[in-house]
């Protein structure tokens, strides 16, 4: 377990951030009194997410792809 004051680990967590991926823990520090835990995540997969999984569970309705009523529109675009 790495001990790390405030000031060290803002100035040089770039520095640990390889071993937090390894698994190892940071203890943060304020004036050598333990106030954190700074711990890495694991990796999550790196399979690619299927496509389609709610197929037969989700439709997008036609009046999805109608044109917006103009006040919506002014909503988004500042008024005209």
């Amino acid at each position: 377990m790495l001990r790390l004051n405030i000031h060290e680990a803002k100035t040089h967590l770039s520095r640990h951030l390889k071993r937090l991926a390894e698994g190892e823990v940071i203890l943060l520090c304020k004036r050598n009194v333990p106030i954190a835990e700074i711990r890495g995540i694991r990796s999550q997969g790196t399979a690619p997410r299927p496509i389609g999984l709610d197929k037969d569970r989700f439709t997008v309705p036609e009046s999805f792809f109608e044109a917006l009523p103009d006040e919506v529109l002014d909503g988004f675009e500042g008024g005209r």
